[in-house]
């Protein structure tokens, strides 16, 4: 039973959405301010975790930069209706996806669903062929899919399962060019709407960590309007 941490400042939805979560067979956690989740955090990681931006003690900004200095584990974050600055900068710091409030509970348990498929599929050798399981290489770059594990020049990077899933469908095939719905196929299921800012957004983060190791990185070329592109070193 996968275990979710809500952390809210309102009450009224953290109740009615753990009430939902654990309906959908989720083991839920919740917490209404950021202190009182990294506490909990620092005994035991959820398994994912779902975090207003806006709350008392900690916001949930500073309680996500905390947890990447430990963990990649998966976060969704809940903003404003139409506070683009708070969806850019979460993704920028490492989320793995935003919804808006007032949301609907539905689509949070498909956001939810989407990004714990996809880590178990990252994770597990079990759903994964020879091939997809083997250690990627492409020039300076390789990656472990098993591990989720990135090197770049030797250098570990640690990714989000998005970030990840960004990378190894642009590695993958050196020069060719991935378009963003492409991209947004790999990254998201079908039934889980993103724009094509969602991924412009994980790229920029993609490529702020990998120059973090090398401020020279340059292998993940935009094409304007038409997409993004490896280009093996």
């Amino acid at each position: 039973m996968p275990r979710i941490a809500l952390v809210d400042d309102d009450r009224n939805i953290l109740t009615s959405v753990s009430m939902t979560l654990e309906a959908e067979g989720f083991d839920v956690e919740t917490y209404n301010d950021g202190q009182s989740a990294l506490d909990a955090f620092n005994r035991r990681l959820p398994d994912l975790g779902v975090f207003d931006i806006k709350m008392p003690r900690m916001d949930g900004m500073d309680l996500l930069q905390r947890l990447r200095q430990k963990s990649r584990m998966p976060v969704i974050f809940l903003t404003s209706k139409d506070d683009e600055i708070d969806e850019l900068m979460g993704l920028r710091m490492g989320a793995d996806d935003y919804v808006k409030k007032p949301f609907s509970q539905r689509l949070l348990v498909e956001r939810i669903r989407s990004i714990l498929r996809r880590q178990e599929a990252i994770a597990s050798d079990a759903t994964s062929t020879p091939e997809e399981s083997a250690v990627m290489v492409r020039g300076e770059l390789s990656m472990d899919p098993l591990r989720h594990a990135v090197t770049w020049k030797g250098r570990d990077v640690s990714l989000t399962v998005t970030e990840f899933l960004l990378l190894q469908a642009l590695a993958q095939r050196p020069g060719f060019v991935k378009s963003r719905d492409q991209l947004m196929d790999v990254a998201y299921d079908e039934q889980v709407y993103v724009d094509d800012r969602t991924i412009d957004s994980h790229i920029k983060r993609l490529r702020k960590k990998m120059r973090s190791v090398d401020d020279d990185f340059s292998a993940i070329e935009t094409l304007y309007g038409i997409g993004y592109r490896y280009n093996e070193e």
